[in-house]
């Protein structure tokens, strides 16, 4: 099985249901290929020469992908861009930014190639089973593109107060996408790590290097990680916090569908982050009930009754090395974790699909995937339940 072999093999729009009304915020749609979407930003803000907080955007899109999403620039020129990858079209003015809040779903056209003929006649079965029971709703691989080869996530350390390990697996720790010059930077700080004027002296001029150039500046003795951490782009920190929560969300779902359905009917997907239960078919009352079961997102904000719910949240935050009340920013406070709740399964909408022979790899099928999943909710989780059953 082959996914994503040319960036129009996964297609995704987003939608919203947003019109421009005037305001002081110019809004876009960003149409972007085999780019991510910061990458996407931070082109802009070179090409139209904005400051990175007047920028506003709703999530992350795929990076290895042809999609489309919708962006504001408060006070932004009323006129598009076209640059190498990403193209830019106004489309008017806000009173406010964009943001999540915004999208309504998004529309998938995703082509998996490279099927036997039964690996194809499977896919479509599980497609039919899916548009019956729907899917988990995991956080996908893309959600921990900044674990790194540690596996361990920069905001564990960093909610229980280790700055140093936090700030060491930020900008040391290797991580297979890395390119060449950021595999080079990382390994000096990991072989002269604690000697700040030499890696000051060796490292290109970057966000990283700022950091290293605030330790220099410290008494050896007394090294201030933590302020040395804060200095991270905010943006970045956002990004750590969401992977760990979407990660101990991950654990919470994978519990309660291994309390809600039996163990002939579930089989084993692996993630980024370790295996998860998916399941084949739901019965009537385990349909019911996880149809209408919504998981809180764990953070020390939640405020919940003594009950079977918090005690397996706390569960899962403990087997990760911390306490519910622990899970939390100290410093700086700028940065804090999501609050809200999450769909524990799926249903699809708009579900259609249709098969040939593969142009790229004779002898062999392609499947055509059309359909819309709600704010959040990932193409790729859908593609794994039909081609790993």
């Amino acid at each position: 099985m082959k996914l994503k072999r040319l960036p129009e093999d996964f297609q995704v729009a987003e939608l919203t249901d947003v019109v421009p009304a005037g305001g002081d915020y110019a809004l876009y749609r960003l149409t972007k290929r085999s780019l991510g979407t910061p990458e996407a930003i931070d082109r802009l803000l070179t090409r139209m020469k904005v400051q990175r907080h007047r920028i506003s955007y709703g999530g992350l899109k795929d990076k290895h992908a042809h999609t489309t999403q919708h962006i504001t620039i408060r006070f932004g020129a009323p006129h598009g861009l076209v640059h190498k990858e990403i193209e830019l079209d106004y489309l008017g003015q806000m009173d406010r930014a964009f943001t999540p809040q915004h999208i309504a779903g998004n529309r998938f056209r995703i082509v998996i190639r490279d099927l036997s003929a039964v690996a194809l006649d499977r896919a479509r079965a599980a497609l039919s089973e899916v548009a019956t029971s729907g899917f988990p709703n995991y956080f996908d691989d893309q959600r921990f593109g900044s674990l790194g080869a540690s596996n361990d996530f920069v905001a564990r350390a960093w909610c229980s107060g280790d700055y140093e390990r936090a700030l060491w697996l930020a900008l040391a720790d290797p991580n297979p996408d890395d390119r060449k010059e950021e595999k080079d930077q990382k390994a000096i700080l990991r072989e002269q790590w604690g000697k700040w004027r030499d890696c000051k002296a060796a490292l290109e001029r970057s966000n990283r290097r700022s950091i290293v150039t605030y330790l220099a500046d410290k008494p050896p003795e007394n090294p201030d990680y933590r302020g040395a951490f804060a200095r991270l782009r905010v943006d970045m920190r956002g990004l750590y916090l969401s992977a760990f929560q979407s990660h101990l969300w991950n654990q919470l779902l994978s519990q309660s569908l291994c309390d809600t359905v039996p163990v002939d009917r579930r089989f084993s997907v692996d993630l980024k982050t370790g295996p998860v239960p998916f399941f084949r078919t739901l019965e009537a009352n385990e349909r019911e009930t996880l149809l209408g079961t919504d998981l809180p997102l764990p953070s020390a904000r939640l405020h919940l009754d003594p009950g079977p719910q918090l005690d397996r949240i706390e569960a899962v935050v403990r087997a990760n090395g911390l306490e519910l009340r622990e899970l939390r920013v100290k410093h700086p406070r700028d940065s804090f974790f999501s609050k809200g709740s999450r769909p524990a399964i799926i249903l699809p909408t708009e579900v259609s699909e249709s098969s040939e022979g593969d142009d790229l790899y004779p002898g062999r099928k392609k499947v055509a995937l059309s359909f819309e999943l709600p704010r959040g909710s990932y193409a790729t989780m859908l593609v794994k339940r039909i081609t790993e059953c």
